[in-house]
Formats: C-alpha cells, sequence, structure tokens
C-alpha cells in the first residue's frame, strides 16, 4: 500500500505566478507611466524648420527580459511653438465640448505621416526622417536579434503594454544589426493600427529603381480595393555631389628652395610657424533638388525617362561635407614641440658625440691658470693680460665639423634673428627685404590691435616679438624639421643660446629684446630670468664705473625725504615692531608706499645716474668678510645690551641711552656717500646740514625667488627666535640704508633718519619755550616707540659704512651663475603666443573673435596656475587647431565660390552671408534655387567638373553652354542619392473601413543601399 501511495504524488503548477514574459510588459507598462506618456492629448503639428532648430531631448531606462538586456530610450522634440499652441489648447474655455468633437482630434502619429512641412529634415533621428514623428520610443537590444520569433514576441508585447497603458506613442524595435538601421514597430490607437517596417537592401533591383516602381509597391501593399484608388502624393529629392573642384584646387605655399627649408610644405622662414591645413578641409558639396508635394499624375520618371530636371527644381540646398581629421601644419607643430617638453634626455647624451675636445683642453688649460686669474689685479678698468685674453667666453657651441645637426649657415641666421644687435652695418641692406615684409604685417594687424594690444596682460607668457617669443618659434621649427636634427636640433638650439647669454654677460653686453627693468613677474619663468640677467648686465655694468658721492656741488636733482619710505613699507610691514603692529597699521603703510612711489618713482633714477658722473676707484663695492661683519655686529650688540637698563621702559629713554654713547663716536666720522642736500634739514643735535645718501638698490627677484624666500620664512616658525630672525631677514635693506645714512651723516640720529626715511612716523609738535616762543619739537610716532621695535634694534646695531662698502644686497655675480643654470625652456606659451600669426589671417570668419577670446580666456588660466599641466596645454593646442581648421575652411570656401563666377556684382554681400551660413550649419538653403546667385555659381561649378570629367578644353573657363554640349555632356552628375515619399489616405484593410493615412519612404543610394520604410494604418474595428 505504501508503494501505491508513492505513485500517487504529483506536481502542481501554480500559474498564477507571473512569468518572464508578463514581467517584461509589466515593467514596460511601468515605465511608459513614469514618463507621464498615458492618456496624453495629441500634440499639435510640428511648424516648418522646427526639426532642425528644436532640440531634441532623450530619456532612458534598463528594460529586462529574463536575462536579457534591453536599453528604452524616449526620443522628443522639445519645440517652443509647439508648447505654445499646446498651453492654448489647454487654456481655451471648451468646458462644453461634446465627445463627438473630441474624437475628432487627429492623433500625433497620424498628424506626423501627413505632415508635409518637414519632409527631408537636414539633421534628425532616422525614424524621425522616414515618418516625421516628433516622438517614438525605441527599445534597443544589448545583443542583435536576428530570428523573426523574438522579434513578433517583442512587437506584441509592446502592443499589450500600449494597449493597457492607454499610450499612443510608437514603439520601435531595433532588429538585426545596429549598422542596418532596421525598425519594427507599432503605434496603438483606439479603433486603429499603425504598423512600421523597414526593408533594406544593399543594390535596388531594377524594377524599382525609379519612380513608377515605387508606386507599384506602395499601391500594392495598401491592397485597398476602393474605386477609384485614391491619388498618391509624391515628394521627391535628388542629392548630387561634386568632389572635383576645377576652379580652385586646394594648394598650400611652396617653399623656397634657396632657403634652408625647402622640403617641407608650410615652412617658409624660422619666424614664421607654418599655417593652413595639408589638403583642402572641404572634401565635397552636396546640392539637394527637392520637388515637393506633387501629384503622382504631374510626373513621370520611368527607366526610359525623367521629368525630374534639377534645373527645374523649385527648391535647392547645399551642404558641405569636411575633410574628416586634416594635418593643419600649426597644431602638429605645437603638438610636437609639446611632446619634446616630456623628454628625459640630457645635452651630454644628445650632444655628447658631436662635441670637439678641444672645448674640454681649453676649458683644462683655464683651470690650470685658476691661481694667475685669483691674482691679477681687481680694478674697474680691463688691463689685457695672457689669461683675459686668451681665455673668453664663447658665445658658440664648439662642435665636430660635419656632425652638427644645424649647419652653420642655418645657425647664423637663426642667432640673428634673436640677436638682431649682433648685425653688422653692411648687413643692414641684406636684410630690407625683411624690414618690409614686417612692415606690411604691422598693417594687417591693425584688424585684432585691439585683442592683441591686451595679449600680454591677459597671458603670463612671453609678450610678442619679445626674445623669448622669437626664441619658441625657432625651437618649434627646428624640433618638427628633421632635416636640422629634430630633438637633437633643439638641444644645440638651446645651448648655443645659453651660451650667448653667458657671452653676454662676461662681456656685460645688454640683452636686446628682454624689457629694461625688475622682473615682470606677470609673464612666464624664462622671460622673468632673462628679465633677473639683464639686471645683473646693468649692476655690473655700474658697479664698475667709477663714481663718487657729493662733493658740494647743488647740480643734482633734489630728493623728496619721503623717497626712501616706499622701498622698505612693504618688506617690514610685518616686521615693524616685532609682529606687535596691528593690521590697520600695517595696511596705511602699504598705501602710503603706493603713494610716494608714485611721486618720486623718477627722481631716485636721476639721482643715481647722477652720482656716476664723476669718478674714484674708491666707490667700488668691496665684498666684506661675512665673519668679521658677524663679530663686529656681535660685539656692538654686546655694547649695546649693556647699555640697556630695563625692556620695559620707555622707548625714549631706551634710544636716548643708545643713542647717547654713539652719538660722540658719530662725531668723529669723515662723512662718505653724500648724493645730495635733503632739502633745508638739518641734524637735531647739530647744525649740520642733513644730506642724502648714496644707497643700495633694493634686489629683484624673479618667481621661483619668491617662492623659495617664501618658504625658508614659512619654515622659521612662530617662535620667538624665529620672528627674530625673520626681521632680520626682511631687514637686510634696512639695515644697508641705516648705515648709508650714518656714513653720510656723521653724529645723526634715528630722529634723523626716520625724519627722511619715514616722515609719517616724525611727529611735530608746537610748544612754548621758557621765552614764551613758540617751537616746534619732532618726536617718534606711537609705533615706533613700542618696546622690541625693529627700527632701533636695527639703529642701535648700524654702524657708519658707506653704501660702496657694504656687503651687496644684490650678489649680480651670484644672480647670474644661477641664471645661467636653465635646465628647462618653460616655453609652452608658444601655443598662445602666436595669436597674432594666425588671428590676422582672416577676421572677417564670423565667430572667429569669440573663438579666439575664449582660447585666450582659458589660456590666461592655465598659464597661472602653480603648477604647470602639459594636458591642459594639449588642450589649448587644440582650440588652436580647431581656430586653424576654420580659418583653411573659410578661405577654401571664399576661393570656391568666387565672387569673379557672379553675374551680378551687386550680390557680393548675399554671396558672404551665404558661405558664412555653410560653415556654420549643416545644411543652407538656397535663395532663388538655380536662378539666384549662389545657385548659378553652383550650377557652373557642376558644368566645369562635368567638363573636366570628359576632358572637354575650354580655354576661356567661361560658362557659355550651346545646344550641342547640353545634348553632350549634361551638366548634372548621376544623383547620388534618391529619396521619396509617398502618401495617401485609404481605407484599410476592407473598403468600408475607416480612410487612414498610409506613407512610405524610399533611399535609393547608388551601388549601397536600397531601403524601404512604410507606416501603415488598419482599422481594428471595421475589419
Amino acid at each position: 500500500m505504501a508503494a501505491d501511495e508513492d505513485t500517487d504524488v504529483f506536481e502542481i503548477t501554480d500559474f498564477t505566478t507571473a512569468s518572464e514574459w508578463e514581467r517584461f510588459i509589466a515593467r514596460l507598462e511601468e515605465i511608459l507611466h513614469e514618463w507621464k506618456l498615458v492618456n496624453r492629448i495629441p500634440l499639435p503639428p510640428v511648424p516648418k524648420n522646427d526639426f532642425l532648430t528644436g532640440s531634441w531631448l532623450e530619456k532612458t531606462d534598463d528594460l529586462y527580459f529574463a536575462d536579457f538586456k534591453f536599453v528604452i530610450t524616449y526620443h522628443y522634440l522639445k519645440s517652443s511653438s509647439a508648447e505654445n499652441q499646446l498651453k492654448e489648447q489647454r487654456l481655451s474655455p471648451d468646458d462644453e465640448e461634446t465627445e463627438e468633437h473630441k474624437e475628432d482630434i487627429i492623433p500625433t502619429v497620424l498628424q506626423d505621416m501627413m505632415n508635409t512641412e518637414n519632409d527631408f529634415p537636414p539633421k534628425a533621428h532616422c525614424l524621425c526622417r522616414w515618418y516625421g514623428l516628433q516622438e517614438f520610443v525605441c527599445i534597443v537590444p544589448s545583443t542583435a536579434i536576428d530570428s523573426d520569433s523574438r522579434s513578433k514576441i517583442l512587437l506584441s508585447s509592446a502592443s499589450i503594454a500600449l494597449s493597457n497603458a492607454c499610450c499612443q506613442v510608437p514603439i520601435f524595435i531595433q532588429i538585426q544589426h545596429q549598422w542596418r538601421k532596421m525598425y519594427s514597430g507599432i503605434s496603438v490607437i483606439p479603433g486603429i493600427n499603425v504598423e512600421f517596417d523597414v526593408i533594406h537592401l544593399n543594390k535596388p533591383p531594377s524594377q524599382y529603381n525609379h519612380l513608377a516602381g515605387l508606386l507599384d509597391v506602395f499601391k500594392a501593399k495598401m491592397a485597398t480595393q476602393v474605386t477609384p484608388r485614391p491619388t498618391v502624393s509624391v515628394a521627391v529629392r535628388f542629392t548630387y555631389v561634386l568632389q572635383e573642384w576645377v576652379n580652385s584646387p586646394w594648394s598650400q605655399a611652396f617653399p623656397d628652395i634657396s632657403t634652408a627649408t625647402e622640403d617641407d610644405v608650410g615652412y617658409t622662414s624660422f619666424w614664421d610657424l607654418p599655417f593652413g591645413a595639408c589638403e583642402d578641409p572641404v572634401s565635397e558639396l552636396n546640392l539637394a533638388c527637392t520637388w515637393p508635394c506633387l501629384s503622382e499624375d504631374m510626373i513621370v520618371e520611368n527607366q526610359n525617362y525623367s521629368d525630374l530636371d534639377p534645373l527645374q527644381a523649385p527648391q535647392w540646398s547645399v551642404k558641405i561635407s569636411m575633410t574628416e581629421n586634416p594635418l593643419c601644419l600649426l597644431g602638429d607643430c605645437l603638438k610636437q614641440f609639446l611632446k619634446s617638453q616630456t623628454r628625459k634626455e640630457t645635452t651630454d647624451e644628445l650632444l655628447g658625440n658631436i662635441l670637439s675636445t678641444e672645448e674640454d683642453n681649453a676649458q683644462a688649460a683655464d683651470i690650470s691658470q685658476a691661481l694667475q686669474r685669483l691674482t691679477e689685479p681687481k680694478v674697474a678698468y680691463n688691463i689685457p693680460s695672457i689669461s683675459n685674453v686668451v681665455n673668453k667666453a664663447s658665445s658658440r657651441l664648439a662642435v665636430k665639423p660635419g656632425h652638427a645637426p644645424i649647419s652653420t649657415e642655418t645657425l647664423n641666421k637663426i642667432l640673428l634673428f634673436l640677436f638682431p644687435d649682433a648685425k653688422d652695418s653692411f648687413e643692414n641692406e641684406d636684410n630690407k627685404e625683411e624690414e618690409t615684409n614686417e612692415a606690411e604685417t604691422s598693417d594687417q594687424d591693425n584688424k585684432y590691435s585691439e585683442l592683441l594690444k591686451n595679449l600680454d596682460n591677459k597671458l603670463k607668457s612671453a609678450p610678442v616679438d619679445s626674445l623669448v617669443h622669437k626664441l619658441a618659434l625657432c625651437l618649434c621649427i627646428i624640433n618638427k624639421r628633421k632635416q636640422h636634427g629634430g630633438f637633437q636640433g633643439l638641444a644645440q638650439l638651446w645651448q648655443e643660446f645659453v651660451l650667448e647669454m653667458r657671452f653676454r654677460w662676461e662681456n656685460k653686453h645688454l640683452i636686446e629684446g628682454v624689457k629694461k627693468g625688475s622682473p615682470n613677474l606677470g609673464t612666464c619663468l624664462l622671460n622673468q630670468k632673462l628679465q633677473m640677467l639683464n639686471c645683473c648686465i646693468e649692476r655690473k655694468i655700474r658697479r664698475e664705473q667709477l663714481y663718487k658721492g657729493y662733493t658740494g656741488d647743488l647740480d643734482s636733482p633734489q630728493d623728496s625725504p619721503r623717497g626712501k619710505l616706499q622701498k622698505e613699507s612693504s618688506s617690514l610691514g610685518t616686521s615693524m615692531s616685532s609682529d606687535s603692529l596691528n593690521q590697520s597699521e600695517t595696511s596705511s603703510r602699504k598705501n602710503s608706499k603706493t603713494e610716494f612711489s608714485q611721486e618720486n618713482s623718477g627722481e631716485k633714477t636721476t639721482s643715481v645716474k647722477a652720482m656716476s658722473i664723476d669718478s674714484s676707484s674708491e666707490d667700488e663695492f668691496f665684498e666684506c668678510d661675512e665673519t668679521n661683519v658677524e663679530n663686529a655686529q656681535k660685539s656692538e650688540n654686546s655694547e649695546t645690551a649693556t647699555e640697556q637698563n630695563d625692556k620695559e621702559e620707555s622707548m625714549d629713554a631706551e634710544s636716548e641711552t643708545s643713542e647717547a654713547s654713539l652719538y660722540k663716536d658719530s662725531l668723529n666720522y669723515k662723512p662718505e656717500g653724500r648724493l645730495t642736500p635733503c632739502q633745508d634739514y638739518k641734524l637735531l643735535n647739530s647744525e649740520e646740514p642733513m644730506y642724502i645718501p648714496v644707497t643700495q638698490e633694493p634686489a629683484p627677484m624673479t618667481e621661483d625667488m619668491l617662492d623659495e624666500h617664501a618658504e625658508i620664512l614659512a619654515k622659521l616658525g612662530t617662535s620667538s627666535e624665529g620672528a627674530q630672525i625673520r626681521a632680520r631677514m626682511q631687514s637686510a635693506s634696512l639695515l644697508s640704508d641705516m648705515e648709508s645714512f650714518k656714513a653720510a651723516n656723521p653724529g645723526c640720529t634715528l630722529l634723523d633718519f626716520v625724519r627722511w626715511y619715514s616722515p609719517k612716523d616724525y611727529v611735530e609738535e608746537e610748544f612754548e619755550d621758557e621765552n614764551g616762543q613758540i617751537k616746534i619739537k619732532g618726536h617718534l610716532s606711537a609705533r615706533m616707540l613700542i618696546p622690541g621695535n625693529v627700527w632701533v634694534e636695527v639703529w642701535n646695531t648700524a654702524r657708519a659704512v658707506p653704501a660702496r662698502r657694504q656687503k651687496r644686497l644684490f650678489d649680480d655675480t651670484k644672480e647670474a651663475e644661477k641664471k645661467m643654470d636653465i635646465k628647462h625652456c618653460h616655453v609652452y606659451n608658444i601655443a598662445v603666443s602666436n595669436l597674432k600669426k594666425w588671428s590676422i589671417e582672416d577676421s572677417d570668419i564670423p565667430r572667429l573673435k569669440d573663438l579666439v577670446e575664449h582660447l585666450i580666456t582659458k589660456a590666461s588660466k592655465i598659464t597661472r596656475l602653480s603648477f604647470q599641466d602639459i594636458k591642459k596645454y594639449e588642450d589649448i593646442v587644440g582650440l588652436v587647431t580647431y581656430a586653424e581648421l576654420c580659418i583653411a575652411r573659410a578661405k577654401s570656401l571664399k576661393n570656391k565660390f568666387s565672387k569673379d563666377l557672379l553675374e551680378k556684382p551687386e550680390a557680393e554681400e548675399e554671396m558672404d552671408n551665404f558661405v558664412s551660413e555653410l560653415l556654420h550649419q549643416h545644411e543652407v538653403p538656397v535663395t532663388g534655387g538655380p536662378c539666384g546667385p549662389a545657385g548659378s555659381i553652383i550650377h557652373k561649378l557642376f558644368v566645369m567638373a562635368q567638363k573636366e570629367l570628359h576632358m572637354l578644353m575650354d580655354d576661356d573657363r567661361e560658362f557659355q553652354p550651346t545646344d550641342d554640349a547640353k545634348n553632350s555632356v549634361p551638366d548634372f552628375p548621376r544623383p547620388f542619392a534618391r529619396e521619396y515619399i509617398l502618401r495617401t489616405m485609404a481605407p484599410r484593410p476592407a473598403p468600408y473601413s475607416k480612410t487612414l493615412p498610409q506613407l512610405m519612404f524610399c533611399s535609393i543610394v547608388d551601388g549601397h543601399e536600397f531601403r524601404l520604410a512604410g507606416a501603415f494604418s488598419s482599422d481594428s474595428t471595421f475589419q
């Protein structure tokens, strides 16, 4: 019995559980509800050109059928005009609208199928182009669906979901491979079903290669039995392709054989970067001739005859096809230059095999004579000797003959371009032609003068036409030119440049092409270093000149006592009272710096120049022994410390005690280093006049020096010792000025110095003496009386030492040697500084100036970053390449649509606008069709191309067609693509069914594809 019970057990299947197919449909319905595509009011028809001007938006989600993934996307057109019409419909007072009137509203899908305003949109989704839809849903599988059963299951599932959700938006399922663009779709409307299907073949069948055959297919597919059969409306578009530009073949400027750059296109000289595209950026012209909305009875097209003549087409439109990624010379040159910045080879590795050994022997001989060089007399004037005549800095690199990457002739041209002051007088006549070329380019700069004028202020780069700019040009071209060694030639040129800098430093020749004065921190680091080197050369020349101070004559101009305040107010802003001054006082002193520097910036320079007129060997700067100076300062500090009784006493008592002990000794000093009397001031403790001393100028600093100095100060910390060291470092220039002031004014006090150096800290008050007379007495300001004031401490340690005997604040020899050790050429800004080259190519190109301004704005941010990233500069080079390509395209189109082909000269402005629209629009309608000015030129271009194709001679190249020529050679080639849209209203499937829209789109591309896309409506109520 137990065995019988086991055999009676059976499985129970629960059919209430949802299957994968039902889950797929439920999820699809859920998505339609989430996107609010159910129970909607039909959208109004799309106005003309809204497919092009409106914006297409998308909504995307994932959909699964078991483990099979789909991506569902909702495409819809956002049109402002359609939205306004929809709002008017919703706000209209039609509360009493009957159900019969609601039924008269045509669904959106049927309206789109019969809308002829937007046939053949130039840029849209393929389903929009085939069926004219303004909204639809696409379901794309992760892998191709190649079986009919699967596609039918998906299509039936979509039909059920649309019906359950009351959604009228059509749904398309992509089948086969994606490149074939095949879709099966369905739209469910109450009482109506619309089926979408696509046929795709590689070649068109011969019987369907014309309009007559397509009409037969369309009528056969409708299978309507109503009589008479409805008339079919036809829209036709033929596309003709022009690829041979006979009138304007693209060409680059041929190189000059006499120059050193004869084997590369676009390279004409070392001071002009190549520019333009190597090939024609405009590859072909597509002319679309359209016959909109014609009855099938009006036109005939079959195997033997066609009424569709392009010259009779009512609508013409033109589309330009651009060459994909043409090689742009300037962009390629800049890209190669940026790549060179990432290479790690040293100059020894690159040039070690080509350097001559004679240079090593010369250096060895120089080292052997080191002691003799040290014992030579140190005087300001040069005495010829064996050592300084034989061994001098060379401005050329010793290279083995025949092994140099850059030839001697080419190198001479480059160096003369970089350093024009090295040219001899007899060479000026040979360079007249170059000067005229520069003058011509300067006249063209007026178009972008405002943009280029502010270029140096916006970018942290080298000024245009400066030495760094010229060097970057040469390095770019040498790096690109293979016959000059490429990267090895770049290393040779850089070494030659460094040798030239050393030669100019040792021989005291100023560097031309570099702005004089302190380094401009708004420029690149290389330009700052060259400016610093120029400052070193100037200081060296001035130091070696013989001069002495004031001799009693009042010929030199008087300086304002306020002038000296400005030199130290910024550096001592935080250390005036050993970190005890408040922020308001510090900011007021900074403001006074700006005020006084504007008034006396020119007077200080004039006075310094005046002091170099007279000579004396004693006025040369001497290098002091640092140990002796430190010992002297320590002893003097100890003496001063013993004289101080208590730190908490008032500042007046402290200063009087310290100055009283020094005042007696200072009277024995012999005045030295006087420049000029300081107005009519007299020393407070004597009747001697006050003199302005000869002082050292503050040391200029580059950006990297400032960063290094700030890092050192930051490492000192916030301790009291660190604060003292920081104050001493910042008061080095103040100490120098105090020592110079003491040397020029024996018996002076701190009050005298403050009276000249910082007038705001010298306060004058009136008082009555014993006799009742009103007198004026001066004293220090409140901030000068704060305990621990740096000025008092520095004054107590300062000795009476004239400027010429002080340790130099700015060691030009040491700084010059640092600047000679330049490891890298930071000239990334070459990509931006060459805006002058291509911005004047054609200032009439629309949007070019906007592109240039965007490029400058982005480059100004990148060049000022603390960390220079080469990838960001690659983005700048990409923008430069795009601008170069835009200019090349504009030039190409202007050459092709030449004004010489115009029959009416007054239509030049219209042609300019037409060419401008071609650059920025996907498709441009031709005003007047074949009869307009642009249409006539296009017709001539096709005629010339046809003559060239059939090898017909036409010497005068004028368009004078005759009847015989028309019969022998057609004006247009065979159309590359033909598109047909067939529409009608017919009842399906039965004669008594509702009359519904029927549509079929056909695309025939010779040798490529044959495609039919049909949308056929059927009545689901009366079948």
